[in-house]
């Protein structure tokens, strides 16, 4: 069977919209374009089970407008002004005495999110082992797919979390699993991709599914050899190597790397992407807001403008406004450009990302001059001389972070990267009184 990738719009066809959105109920009608889950679980054919590949994917784009604007804002990248919501400058940055409230948007509405994708991926997963219509290869594929997405979903809702934990068994939804500790959740995450990995190494040359235009940087150029199971496995393996970081298991990262997609390169920007289109039923890119908008904004933090080395590219990812905005005692000049429109792709993760991943291992590792070589692509690939620093493990860190701040503005990664080295002190404070979060609470609804 050849599958090549292609572009598609998210269709509101029943089944992705109904595992998406799990409050709404799916009528037992015999319609074989439109199947009840209780008929995906048993004995699916291809058709169907590629509805919650789709679905699967579709899924893991709700509510990231949320989630980026919690690391974001938590993290001093940006200031996020709403004349609907005051708790953007107040509750995230701790003003006065506001703390995380667990029980409101910024955070039920990511953790539900991610946890309607994890159930996607269960679904799927529960599909392929339940089917004689397919093939031990394509069975393999749908698990190797499934099982990847499901350890990036929970991997975002630790991320938040943090010490506070996730569940990551939730395949019964009677029956939950209890919330795990974050050295735990870390261990099963790495455990999962894993396993996905095992199961696309044994999925043949093809997918019996397409995916979205976000993976199409993965696919080799030679049209003998279309987009399939080895491609999505360097996904799987870049995904490895920042859980890898996370755990401090740096030997771990490095071998990851090898089967990722991983270039030492100023191929910076290859990698997978969330897509848009403001196609009807599908979505627009909820992280772009236009130049000089009134209202509702996202604005960079003025520190990052102020301590960057002049000549750095990267400041191309701030513009100057017309007009500062103000709010609660907030200033900032400059809009966030990294997105030119509401369809643009949004990274899940890149090739740049992976460079200084190579290079925190490296250093962590005692291959200072390869982080320094590593570091290099990144510095010159981005308009600054080479790094005339200290070569040791210490100044290295600050480098690599200092890097990793600007390559990966406005990706969601500083707060995060900061609170693994200790150095959330070192985030300003803008206004007496203000507060850096260390994690977010988990939501109420969970009864815990």
């Amino acid at each position: 069977m050849k599958n090549y990738i292609t572009k598609y719009k998210f269709g509101i066809c029943a089944i992705a919209l109904s595992l998406v959105f799990p409050s709404c109920e799916i009528e037992d009608i015999p319609d074989p374009n439109n199947p009840t889950i209780e008929s995906v679980l048993e004995n699916a054919g291809i058709p169907s089970l590629n509805n919650l590949v789709t679905g699967t994917e579709a899924a893991m784009r709700i509510d990231i407008g949320t989630y980026y604007d919690d690391v974001g804002v938590v993290g001093r990248e940006y200031y996020r002004f709403s004349g609907a919501d005051p708790r953007f400058t107040s509750d995230l940055l701790g003003a006065g005495n506001a703390v995380l409230d667990n029980n409101t948007f910024y955070t039920t509405r990511p953790w539900n999110a991610r946890y309607r994708a994890v159930k996607n991926a269960n679904i799927l997963i529960a599909s392929a082992n339940n089917t004689n219509q397919i093939t031990e290869q394509q069975k393999q594929g749908y698990l190797g797919f499934a099982k990847t997405i499901k350890a990036h979903q929970l991997l975002m809702n630790l991320t938040l979390m943090n010490e506070n934990g996730i569940r990551v068994n939730v395949d019964d939804p009677e029956n939950l699993g209890p919330v795990v500790d974050r050295a735990a959740a870390l261990t099963a995450i790495a455990g999962l991709l894993d396993e996905a990995q095992a199961h696309l190494q044994g999925a043949g040359e093809t997918f019996p599914f397409s995916l979205s235009s976000g993976y199409e940087d993965l696919v080799n150029t030679d049209p003998k050899d279309p987009f399939g199971p080895d491609d999505f496995l360097e996904f799987n393996r870049a995904l490895a190597a920042r859980v890898a970081v996370y755990r401090e298991n740096f030997s771990g990262a490095l071998q990851a790397l090898q089967g990722s997609f991983l270039e030492l390169n100023t191929n910076f920007n290859k990698g997978v992407y969330y897509t848009f289109s403001d196609a009807s039923g599908d979505i627009v890119n909820p992280l772009f807001i236009g130049r000089n908008a009134k209202g509702e904004l996202r604005l960079a933090h003025p520190s990052f403008v102020a301590d960057a080395t002049p000549g750095d590219d990267r400041l191309s990812k701030v513009a100057l406004r017309d007009e500062p905005a103000t709010q609660s005692g907030l200033t900032s000049r400059y809009d966030i450009t990294v997105f030119s429109s509401n369809t643009d792709p949004v990274p899940i993760i890149r090739n740049e990302e992976l460079i200084l991943i190579y290079a925190e291992a490296k250093i962590q590792t005692g291959a200072l001059l390869d982080a320094v070589s590593a570091l290099n692509i990144i510095r010159t690939g981005h308009g600054l001389l080479p790094y005339s620093g200290l070569v040791t493990k210490d100044a290295l860190i600050t480098e690599m972070l200092r890097q990793r701040r600007y390559s990966l503005f406005f990706e969601g990664h500083r707060w995060i990267d900061l609170r693994r080295y200790n150095r959330l002190g070192q985030l300003p404070i803008d206004r007496p009184g203000d507060d850096v979060w260390v994690s977010f609470p988990i939501p109420f609804n969970e009864g815990i």
